[in-house]
């Protein structure tokens, strides 16, 4: 029997953590969405008003901030694409794919332009 890949695992772990609290009712997929934001601008607040050198090397303290932010992060996006019954694993290949085709290496190495600029 294959190994349970870790978005998996971590998805049993929110379920059962939810269930656990009887939060389940709270999650739905806008409420979830609403509480990603949330974390994701706790996670611009450490590196507002930073330099990009700074922004690159954080103090230890905020590291493991950000680093709790990153976590809240990435629970919240597991247990929405639960909820929506969206495969995260297979969801993250085929983007990857599709943004291959749109910025070919050859023509978009070294810019920030979007695809339609090209």
């Amino acid at each position: 029997m294959p190994a349970k890949s870790d978005l998996l695992m971590l998805r049993d772990k929110m379920r059962e953590f939810a269930a656990a609290r009887d939060w389940d009712q709270f999650h739905s997929p806008k409420n979830l969405s609403m509480a990603l934001m949330v974390e994701a601008a706790e996670l611009m607040e450490h590196f507002q008003w930073l330099t990009e050198a700074q922004s690159a090397k954080l103090p230890t303290g905020t590291q493991q901030a950000v680093s709790e932010e990153l976590a809240d992060i990435l629970l919240y996006l597991v247990r929405i694409s639960d909820k929506l019954g969206v495969d995260l694993h297979a969801a993250a290949l085929r983007k990857l794919e599709k943004n291959a085709v749109k910025y070919p290496a050859d023509q978009v190495r070294g810019s920030a332009k979007k695809y339609s600029e090209y």
